[in-house]
């Protein structure tokens, strides 16, 4: 009677280690997945934030006394063709003063102080057929108030 009750006591420890190890394993699986995702979120997230500031350089460089418009809309394409952004200047806050006819965007403000101020709203994603991206399909948006 006690060799049969050794097997049975070993067979059931057997069971409760493997049974610790698939949970592990299991795991270990997720936080790799967890953690690619969480790269490709951060790199997203960067790549908007350069877009800001590509979007403000574009802003400063758009001569208005031409049109006498205002710069609409921005899309920017990552070097590496992995994200795509779409930036769109709702608002542009301008003093009182300053004269942009064609323009339905602008905002008179009252304060100087807040001249020049513009409103964006962007939207990056990502492209999951890039390799880099591994069918990643993220898609962020931001709404922003900026100087340029």
């Amino acid at each position: 009677m006690r060799k049969g009750f050794g097997i049975l006591q070993a067979l059931l420890v057997i069971v409760l280690v493997s049974g610790i190890l698939v949970i592990a394993m299991k795991y270990a699986t997720v936080s790799v997945k967890q953690t690619a995702d969480i790269y490709v979120k951060e790199a997203s997230e960067l790549f908007m934030d350069s877009a800001v500031e590509l979007t403000l350089l574009a802003i400063s460089g758009y001569d208005r006394n031409v049109s006498n418009d205002c710069l609409k809309e921005v899309h920017v394409i990552s070097s590496d063709k992995r994200f795509t952004a779409d930036i769109n200047i709702t608002k542009y806050f301008l003093y009182k003063d300053y004269n942009l006819t064609n323009c339905s965007r602008v905002q008179k403000i009252q304060t100087e102080d807040s001249h020049g101020m513009v409103m964006l709203e962007i939207s990056v994603k990502t492209d999951p057929t890039n390799p880099k991206n591994k069918g990643k399909d993220i898609r962020l948006t931001r709404r922003t108030l900026q100087r340029p």
